[in-house]
């Protein structure tokens, strides 16, 4: 691809700048369950850029590298301080990009995204470059394909905020110059890419059918790991702490009756997550939340989100030991959220149970499995017949409670309490002294005690309970 810029070699020609917004589109909002008031953005380097046709390298000690297919515009005419209604006439060319990105390296540079964002050809564009005078920003397309499937589509009618907005905006702080290039966000759909995989984004103009051609990259693994000695090294994204082994512990003696008196002392009295139910009886619950959340079916989502490695599939495939994964499907039980494969994957994991206020297929053999699992009920139906597996590690609504990730989540045969995690530990010491408590007044009433003054204790009570070790 050819663009007008600044040279930056022989044959070779740089942006002096790359920006990127970070939320483009509603329906990747949607995704997150975020929708920002206004546009931001971050930069990426100029030594990021690559052609189409060439090769991107997944670091070594990566999983979650990331396409995300933008509409790129490439600026024209230098613009500082215009307005909207002059904005589209600095911008000369519009292109494809593909916004790579490696999850693992996005806390280490606290917000700025230079290492997980600003590798060498993670920002791929092209291949061809459509005359911006010549199309219609209100009317332009965004495809994505990985390996020949479409993940992403959406148009410049799905923005959050137009383009126009967007240069008007940028140009409020700082000089837009020649050869500039602009990533307009991403639709929902991002996926997460394995070494083989081939990536393709076009843009096109509806109405005239102007396209700028697809766009390729292919995945490799690479071969240089990173150097500890010299900086930080890629990690899983930052998840809440690990129930506290001694807290765990307690919980697990605990009923959930007594968890649930607790919280409601604190002024917690909607943390119950309603209607699941043990496909084993006896089974009981102790962990910290992880969350999948699907919506409603709906055929064009569902082919764009419910094939190959979706939401559901990342979810079990990421549970790690001591957490229970927690599905909304929104009390819906006309299709199943689970079957006995991921049921299989999630105990291999080591995960400590599933609750799902949905459906579970294969039940007799998900019970078999050994994992505890609470649902509402068996149906054989698959999920794309009422849901859209969508996304992942985000606050969900299960059985009619709030649940977060970390959150604390407890259950047994009389249901399930969703606990704040600074509050675990102070919950269960007073649930486990009110349990003692219970079962000496419930040993006085076997003793033909009335319990007129045993319960509730009064004061002649609760002194000869304060004396407990000593003969009665």
């Amino acid at each position: 691809m050819t663009e007008p810029g600044r040279a930056d070699g022989p044959g070779t020609t740089r942006p002096g700048k790359i920006i990127a917004v970070h939320a483009g589109y509603a329906s990747r909002a949607a995704e997150s369950g975020t929708r920002p008031a206004h546009p931001s953005y971050f930069l990426k380097p100029a030594s990021s850029l690559a052609d189409s046709g060439g090769e991107v390298e997944r670091p070594p000690g990566t999983e979650q590298l990331t396409c995300e297919g933008e509409i790129a515009l490439v600026i024209g005419t230098a613009a500082r301080r215009i307005g909207r209604d002059e904005a589209w006439g600095c911008v000369r060319w519009v292109t494809a990009a593909n916004d790579l990105g490696v999850g693992e390296l996005r806390a280490q540079d606290h917000g700025s995204l230079l290492r997980s964002k600003g590798g060498d050809g993670f920002t791929p564009l092209g291949p061809a470059l459509l005359d911006a005078a010549a199309v219609d920003p209100a009317g332009l397309r965004v495809r994505t394909w990985v390996n020949g499937r479409l993940v992403q589509q959406d148009t410049t009618a799905g923005l959050l905020f137009p383009l126009t907005q967007i240069l008007a905006d940028l140009s409020q702080h700082l000089t837009l110059e020649p050869g500039d290039v602009v990533l307009t966000g991403t639709p929902a759909g991002s996926r997460v890419l394995a070494p083989g995989d081939e990536v393709e984004v076009e843009v096109d103009d509806v109405a005239t059918g102007a396209a700028t051609g697809r766009l390729r990259t292919t995945v490799t693994a690479g071969s240089v790991p990173y150097d500890p000695a010299l900086g930080a090294l890629p990690a899983p994204p930052a998840r809440p702490s690990a129930l506290d082994p001694g807290t765990r512990a307690k919980l697990a003696r605990t009923p959930v009756a007594a968890l649930s008196a607790q919280l409601r002392k604190r002024g917690l009295d909607d943390v119950h997550i309603d209607g699941p139910r043990p496909l084993t009886p006896g089974s009981r619950i102790v962990g910290t939340a992880r969350t999948l959340r699907f919506v409603p079916h709906r055929e064009d989502l569902f082919a764009a989100h419910g094939g190959g490695h979706n939401a559901q599939k990342r979810a079990f495939d990421a549970v790690s030991a001591g957490e229970v994964l927690v599905i909304e499907a929104r009390g819906e039980t006309g299709a199943a959220t689970l079957g006995d494969v991921l049921a299989i994957r999630a105990h291999v994991r080591g995960a400590a149970g599933i609750v799902t206020d949905g459906g579970v297929r294969d039940a007799e053999a998900v019970a078999a499995v050994g994992i505890p699992v609470f649902a509402l009920g068996p149906h054989p139906a698959v999920l794309g017949r009422r849901h859209v597996p969508w996304d992942t590690d985000l606050t969900v609504a299960c059985g009619g409670a709030t649940v977060q990730p970390g959150d604390v989540v407890v259950a047994d045969a009389d249901g399930i309490v969703v606990i704040p995690p600074a509050l675990a530990a102070e919950v269960a010491d007073a649930a486990l002294a009110q349990e003692d408590e219970d079962a000496w007044i419930a040993d006085r009433a076997r003793a033909g005690h009335a319990l007129d003054g045993l319960f509730p204790m009064d004061t002649h009570w609760r002194a000869r309970y304060a004396q407990r070790g000593e003969a009665q």
